[in-house]
């Protein structure tokens, strides 16, 4: 009787146990799976995409912002090109120094069958006219920047020759206010127009802006000098240019009138010593305009390597000499390879 008991007591016990244990472990809250994903299991070609579609987006952003910055600087464009069209007041210098010959002044015919027209713009927005002579060999590219008269026309036999005798290929352009050119003529836009022209020419040459020989003469010299002194270039020839615009004015009139009425601009003697290449100055002994002095004064200022070509006789507007012109032939040949 009691084993029996106690074996039920034992069994009861067992039960219970096992109830409970099954109980719990089914009842217990199941914590949800956290799982890390692994960088290197994503898919390539989808983290490609997403980059792709980025970069797409950053795209059309900046062309927009390109596309309206375009906009304002044209806008820009017109504006200070309508200002630079605007007539205004010359100033003493500028009237003292700058006689334009205006279209259709002088002989325009040589256009048709020697010269190609050529137009090309100033950084303020003008539209600058040039004479374009090109040679199918050039050995030595040339701009050519005309004195303070007259226009290209003036010049074109000059430049005829220099294509011939040289094998040349040259530009001739009017400053604004010249010609056809657009514009007032002022000091401060002569070097703007220089530089267009250089610029303009090089492209056509397809060659580096350095590489032109900068010819000038009388106030073309001077334009020339500064233009050489800021960027460079192949060669610089000055025909008859003054030391600066202050001292050939007082060449003319009282020093006291000029100093106080004339800007002390266009100094070439300043600016020809930073100039570090080749340089050729020819000038008349009987130049009435601008006096032999000027010339030699730039000379003794400037770099070597230079030459100076002494026109005997020789007044402000008489041609050049065949001297000159064989002295010019082998300054040109000895220029250093482009």
């Amino acid at each position: 009787m009691n084993q029996r008991l106690v074996c039920f007591a034992v069994l009861i016990g067992l039960t219970l146990f096992a109830a409970g244990w099954w109980v719990g472990d089914h009842t217990k809250t199941s914590e949800p799976s956290t799982i890390t994903e692994n960088p290197t299991n994503r898919d390539p070609d989808t983290e490609a995409e997403q980059l792709a579609e980025e970069a797409n987006r950053h795209v059309s952003t900046l062309k927009a912002e390109l596309k309206s910055t375009k906009r304002d600087l044209a806008e820009q464009r017109q504006i200070i090109r309508k200002h630079s069209l605007t007539k205004r007041m010359r100033s003493v210098d500028e009237l003292l120094a700058l006689f334009p010959a205006k279209y259709p002044q002088g002989d325009w015919t040589p256009s048709e069958t020697i010269f190609e027209d050529c137009w090309f713009e100033t950084l303020d927005g003008l539209r600058i006219h040039g004479w374009y002579l090109k040679h199918e060999r050039p050995q030595v590219v040339i701009l050519y920047a005309h004195g303070n008269a007259g226009n290209i026309t003036h010049r074109a036999r000059v430049a005829v020759r220099l294509h011939e005798k040289f094998d040349a290929s040259i530009l001739l352009f009017d400053y604004r206010g010249y010609g056809r050119s657009e514009g007032t003529p002022s000091i401060d836009g002569l070097y703007r127009d220089a530089r267009a022209a250089r610029d303009y020419l090089s492209e056509r040459e397809q060659t580096k802006p350095t590489d032109i020989v900068l010819m000038g003469r009388s106030l073309g010299g001077a334009i020339a000098v500064e233009l050489a002194a800021e960027d460079g270039a192949r060669g610089l020839v000055l025909e008859s240019t003054f030391s600066s615009l202050r001292e050939v004015a007082g060449s003319h009139y009282p020093k006291f009138l000029v100093n106080l009425l004339v800007a002390d601009r266009l100094d070439s003697l300043s600016s020809i010593a930073r100039f570090a290449g080749p340089l050729l100055i020819s000038h008349g002994t009987a130049d009435q305009t601008i006096p032999l002095a000027h010339g030699r004064q730039l000379f003794e200022a400037a770099n070597e390597p230079k030459a100076f070509v002494q026109i005997a006789g020789g007044d402000h507007n008489d041609p050049q000499s065949e001297h000159y012109y064989d002295e010019l032939g082998r300054f040109l040949a000895g220029l250093p390879n482009e």
